[in-house]
């Protein structure tokens, strides 16, 4: 069984027991948080696609923690303009444990 959700503007496919990292969310490390934009949804030989989500359907996960990914480094130059600018950016991130994915019986 897995599902693809939205979250943060950016798509994710999930599997029960399995750790991502989403852009970060409002919540506290070992809250319960509930994902309700999923947008497909596969169990066995049943697929669900959402139009554009699945009604009914949610991810349930816990947040295990909050932190910065790697640094990337931004660097703009024009040629013979003497115009250079260097900047560094880490994104911000919470990592989830996927609990469970559900779909209610009303679909």
């Amino acid at each position: 069984m897995y599902a693809v959700v939205r979250t943060g503007g950016m798509q994710f496919k999930v599997v029960p027991d399995e750790t991502i990292r989403v852009p970060r969310l409002e919540a506290q490390e070992g809250q319960k948080v509930t994902i309700d934009e999923v947008l497909l949804l596969q169990d066995g030989d049943r697929t669900v696609v959402g139009s554009p989500t699945v009604s009914g359907a949610r991810v349930t996960a816990e947040v295990l923690a909050h932190g910065k990914g790697k640094k990337i480094i931004v660097f703009k130059m024009k040629r013979r303009k003497d115009y250079r600018r260097t900047r560094g950016h880490r994104q911000d991130y919470t990592e989830l444990l996927i609990k469970d994915i559900s779909l209610s019986q009303g679909d």
